[in-house]
């Protein structure tokens, strides 16, 4: 959205970061959108004017991803960081040949391509999931590729939610998912998920289908979920994904399915797409990532996937925003879906090699943390493991009392002893924060040796106490 008053314009997006904080007058109040490299904060303004010179009322509501507050933390203190959700260590090199391939093979790869998807890359993409989902994709109708998965969810709240829409988001929830939300104009409205009995593991965190059930009003647009979870590693058991695919039927709603730790599961745990449960792919959107499934984060490459009948809104959205991706990336992408097509199930699967050397990595983490006295949860799947950190005495006295108790330890396990980690409870609104504000987030996919610099920290810790 773009809106004017006699001193300029203010854009208000998800995905932009101007270096300026800019002004926006609101005839009697002065306010401001204010952005740094590490952060953005979102500010929607109320009686304010559009290009066409008429007034918008907008709700005002300010937004922060608590997320790069911690980054930006870590960065000035010169961590060891086991904060921010990516890996430390370089992609499989048959994709680093194929990425290298594409960008030495002539002018088209350096050239824009199809606008909603490199066609060998949507083609590669239909062809591997369609019989995942047990539905013939249409490459060309019903894949949009994006510039990250971040990007395919700002094209669905976008596309789908109308102003005063409430879409139900279960707790705990990306933190991008909430303001994008509110800039279409929707409400979000929140159902936690909540641990039953000794919580020894992500599993052990389960969705009501009560409390679900009564959250949705004749308004209600859409349920979000996120399996493999972030930050608690939950994966969907078939079961509870057909009580939400249940209601969605029901009460004709959408689902928007961040699934981009797809790959990432542990100990025989399973995921099952709730897009191939009877009645809902015309209902579904599932967003996926290059970056998380072939640990190349920074080459921005992700994609929803759905009924050409929903998809199509959302290319409206693409095409008047991004409107490209990086040829020779959604190149090299298509390449390694190819591969992995052909070596589907097999032990030189990169989809069976990476979850079995992160699994690796998870059992050192929670030996480590147990060692000092924590608490981990085993992760089912994804990056992550939360650890309770309940039993831990420490004195933050000297820390602000007005924030939550996870907010509080994290800054002073990153200024005090130098390790970067991450509160659960931002990942949850505010009416439900308070109780979950006893976990922090460790990310385990680094190098060993990045673990065993933590770990020596925390040892050094424990052993100070």
């Amino acid at each position: 959205m773009i809106v004017q008053n006699e001193k300029g314009y203010v854009f208000f997006s998800s995905i932009t970061r101007p270096m300026k904080a800019t002004y926006c007058s609101t005839g009697s109040n002065e306010d401001f959108i204010f952005s740094d490299y590490y952060s953005t904060w979102f500010l929607v303004c109320s009686n304010v004017t559009d290009n066409s010179g008429n007034s918008t009322a907008v709700s005002e509501q300010l937004f922060r991803t608590n997320r790069v507050e911690f980054t930006q933390l870590a960065a000035e203190y010169k961590v060891v960081n086991l904060g921010q959700g990516f890996p430390d260590f370089s992609p499989p090199p048959f994709i680093q040949e194929a990425f290298c391939k594409a960008v030495s093979g002539g002018p088209t790869m350096h050239q824009y391509t199809r606008a909603f998807g490199h066609p060998p890359l949507v083609k590669s993409l239909a062809k591997f999931f369609s019989g995942i989902v047990g539905h013939e994709i249409d490459a060309l109708e019903d894949i949009l590729v994006t510039v990250g998965a971040y990007q395919a969810l700002f094209c669905a709240f976008q596309a789908l939610v109308d102003e005063g829409d409430e879409v139900i988001i279960v707790e705990p929830f990306f933190d991008c998912y909430q303001p994008m939300v509110a800039m279409a104009g929707g409400k979000a409205v929140y159902v936690p998920l909540r641990p039953s009995g000794a919580v020894l593991s992500s599993g052990d965190w389960v969705l009501s289908a009560e409390e679900l059930a009564s959250k949705i009003t004749a308004r209600t647009k859409a349920i979000v979920i996120n399996t493999p979870n972030n930050p608690i590693g939950k994966v969907y058991k078939t079961e509870e994904l057909q009580m939400i695919a249940d209601l969605c039927i029901k009460h004709d709603l959408l689902c928007i399915s961040d699934e981009v730790y797809e790959w990432l599961t542990y100990d025989g745990a399973k995921h099952v797409k709730i897009a191939s449960l009877p009645g809902m792919w015309e209902r579904t959107v599932t967003v996926g990532s290059a970056g998380k499934t072939f640990s190349a984060t920074g080459w921005k490459v992700g994609w929803a996937m759905g009924s050409g009948q929903v998809i199509k809104h959302m290319k409206t959205i693409h095409q008047n925003t991004v409107y490209h991706c990086a040829t020779a990336a959604q190149e090299a992408v298509g390449h390694g879906f190819e591969r992995e097509h052909k070596l589907f199930g097999s032990p030189e699967s990169y989809f069976q090699q990476l979850p079995a050397t992160l699994q690796q990595k998870r059992t050192k983490l929670a030996a480590c943390l147990e060692s000092v006295g924590l608490q981990p949860v085993m992760p089912e799947g994804g990056y992550f493991m939360i650890a309770d950190i309940s039993s831990v005495k420490v004195n933050l006295n000297d820390q602000s009392t007005d924030e939550a108790d996870d907010f509080r330890f994290v800054k002073w396990l990153i200024k005090e002893k130098g390790l970067a980690t991450i509160p659960v409870s931002a990942f949850y609104s505010p009416e439900h924060r308070k109780e979950f504000d006893n976990y922090i987030r460790f990310c385990f996919v680094k190098e060993d040796s990045t673990l065993d610099a933590a770990e020596e920290i925390l040892r050094k810790w424990s052993q100070e106490q």
